[in-house]
């Protein structure tokens, strides 16, 4: 807590017989981060003396293919699968998604592994793939009606056997759609032809366009085409269609209602094989793409003629366990050498180390950046603040009510099957409880709703309310609130900050850009309460430290340092949206409420029904805005204005090994 967790740099050396062993042991433990040596190899002389980069398994082109095979494969089953139609079924995924069923799988070598996939790749295949030709000529023979009927409904004022229309070794005939105006220019260049041209024509369906016929010999094609392209001539292809347009379209709509059944045949044959193969297939995936870090991960070792060398990152209190791990897993065959950080070279993985209630907060520092191995870890002061400013900024018990149902929906939904939506669904629960208790301190539930609609007097209070804090009558006592919070939150900052540099060494810029700040601040409480209480000698002591303090700033950060002022005061000020949109919740939706009884009151019948439609749609709209408002602000007081202080980051996320079964598990364990 307070601290990344402690890490320890590994260095392993095992027989090249049990390499596979220790990778998969690993893998599957998902306890270390191994780094890559095999660029070091090669640039280093001593190292590359000794060793020589690995290489990935032999195996790990073949299992690249059938992985991109099997997802091809499961992808297609899926988009055949039977689905719930309608809005109830999505909102049930939503509240209530099904777990995720694991299937039971051996601990199989890669040899058997590409055989298993072989074998039940066939064997889907061998059900799939007939289907899926006849799919595809089946949407082939659909595409080719859908044009018949195109062509023969904009041919249908000309009662000719379209079979007749035929293409010859002497003559040649043109069809299509065309402008009235280019119709026109098109019939003045006619008679460049003489009579070796005949035009049919008639009013297409669309408003300002003909329909042609054209009829001319063989010679003439080309440059007739040529000239109704210049005039955006769309022409009909209809070359294989014969009878009138009538009864082509008779014809082909009954084949095409023909088609659409074969096809809804076909597809429910192949939901049934998507019901018995997906879930293996899916799993089968999970399988191949594991192999696959494993076999690519043995590019990242060095290797003699018998050994491999590897080197990793674990967290100390995983250790003793990592240790076992590689012991168990090469049977006592393997060295390993561990060796606590380098600070000052070493690229430091980072893992958070906090106590549960604070865990689901830990995504909101990875945003921002890993911190630094030896800075402090603010998670845990993140997790009691942000939902706190959260509540402060939405002061509204309605919305939070709300906030938090909706919250605890989603960790029990989503968040059943996604860690990441079980944390945000924590996270909005606590924030939603903060909303809660600040509006009821602060005489807020749906702006002023139970005062107006219930009690009758909307200049009532909640019993709860805190009268110096009544949001709508004593909005300045709520600013000098959040400018006190907000001064209290940079302090915790200065302080974090001032602890990162000392650790460093850094007593200068400790001095400079931190502790000059408490000086200040103690001059101007030492001015202020010399100035009320008329204490001569704690007057001219506050303005001697403030004195003292702005010379800290020059000697510090040079003349430019007076210019921090400003930003230091602006840090301060920037808490006051603290109270902004606290009173813009409340005023908003006290508007809604007022707008709801104006309906009501002064619309005549109708207004009854008005009324509700516009206090839900006007307090949902309101709720979800506030909402998202605060909780960006709250994040960016964190972001912008708390980690400023002393917040350096720039590390890299510890990832571990890790062997990632959602969809299945070894051994049924």
């Amino acid at each position: 807590m307070f601290k990344p967790a402690r890490m320890k740099k590994l260095r392993i050396i095992t027989l090249d017989k049990y390499a596979d062993s220790a990778v998969n042991s690993l893998h599957e433990a998902a306890l270390v981060q191994i780094e890559d040596i095999s660029e070091r190899i090669q640039q280093d002389a001593e190292w590359g003396q000794i060793l020589k980069p690995s290489s990935a398994s032999p195996f790990t082109g073949k299992i690249s293919s059938l992985l991109m095979k099997t997802s091809g494969t499961a992808d297609f089953l899926k988009s055949v699968a039977r689905k719930e139609k309608g809005i109830l079924p999505l909102v049930k995924g939503f509240i209530n998604p099904p777990p995720i069923e694991k299937v039971e799988v051996e601990a199989l070598s890669v040899q058997e592994l590409i055989q298993k996939a072989e074998k039940i790749l066939g064997e889907v295949e061998a059900q799939t793939k007939p289907k899926e030709e006849k799919i595809n000529q089946l949407d082939s023979r659909k595409t080719e009606l859908e044009n018949a009927v195109k062509v023969a409904e904009n041919l249908s004022n000309f009662d000719v056997d379209l079979g007749l229309l035929e293409e010859s070794d002497y003559v040649s005939f043109i069809s299509g759609r065309i402008s009235t105006e280019s119709y026109d220019e098109f019939k003045g260049n006619l008679k460049d032809f003489n009579d070796e041209i005949v035009v049919f024509d008639q009013e297409s369906k669309i408003k300002g366009f003909k329909t042609l016929v054209v009829v001319t010999l063989q010679k003439n094609a080309d440059e007739v085409l040529s000239q109704l392209r210049k005039l955006e001539f769309e022409r009909f292809e209809f070359s294989g269609l014969s009878g009138k347009p009538n009864e082509i379209i008779q014809k082909s709509e009954s084949e095409l209602e023909s088609v659409a059944r074969e096809k809804e045949s076909i597809l429910n044959e192949l939901a049934e094989i998507s019901a018995e193969w997906f879930e293996k297939l899916r799993a089968l995936k999970e399988e191949l793409e594991i192999e696959k870090q494993r076999s690519e991960v043995f590019s990242s070792f060095g290797e003699t003629e018998k050994t491999v060398m590897f080197e990793g990152w674990v967290p100390e209190k995983k250790l003793k366990k990592a240790l076992l791990t590689i012991d168990t897993s090469t049977e006592g065959h393997s060295i390993v050498d561990v060796t606590d950080p380098d600070v000052e070279k070493d690229n430091i993985p980072i893992q958070l180390d906090n106590p549960r209630f604070a865990k689901p907060y830990e995504m909101f520092v990875h945003m921002y950046s890993p911190p630094n191995y030896r800075e402090i870890d603010p998670t845990v002061m993140m997790a009691i603040i942000f939902p706190f400013f959260f509540g402060f900024c939405l002061t509204e018990s309605g919305y939070g009510v709300a906030d938090a149902l909706i919250g605890f929906i989603i960790f029990r939904g989503l968040g059943r099957n996604s860690k990441t939506m079980a944390n945000l669904g924590l996270i909005m629960v606590a924030c939603g409880v903060w909303a809660i208790i600040m509006g009821l301190i602060t005489n807020s539930f749906i702006g002023d709703f139970i005062p107006r609609f219930i009690w009758g007097n909307s200049a009532l209070a909640l019993p709860t309310t805190i009268p110096s804090i009544n949001s709508f009558v004593h909005p300045e006592n709520i600013l000098i609130i959040a400018l006190i919070v907000g001064v209290l939150h940079l302090n915790m900052g200065l302080i974090f900050g001032t602890y990162n540099n000392l650790v460093r060494g850094d007593v200068r810029e400790a001095l400079g850009a931190q502790i000059v700040w408490f000086v200040l601040e103690a001059g101007i409480i030492l001015l202020a309460v010399g100035y009320l209480l008329g204490f001569g000698v704690l007057l001219y002591s506050g303005v001697g430290i403030l004195l003292l303090s702005i010379i800290m700033l020059v000697y510090f950060n040079g003349l430019f340092g007076l210019m921090d002022l400003s930003g230091f005061l602006g840090n301060v000020l920037s808490y006051a949206r603290l109270l902004a949109l606290c009173l813009s919740t409340g005023g908003i939706a006290m508007t809604v409420n007022i707008l709801s009884g104006i309906c009501a009151e002064m619309i005549p019948v109708i207004g009854i029904i008005i009324a509700p439609i516009v206090f839900i749609g006007g307090q949902i709209a309101n709720g979800a805005f506030q909402t998202l408002g605060a909780f960006i602000n709250s994040l960016r007081l964190h972001y912008v204005e708390f980690f400023a202080q002393f917040y350096i980051g720039g590390s890299q996320k510890f990832k571990a090994f890790r062997a990632k079964r959602k969809f299945t598990e070894i051994g049924g364990k």
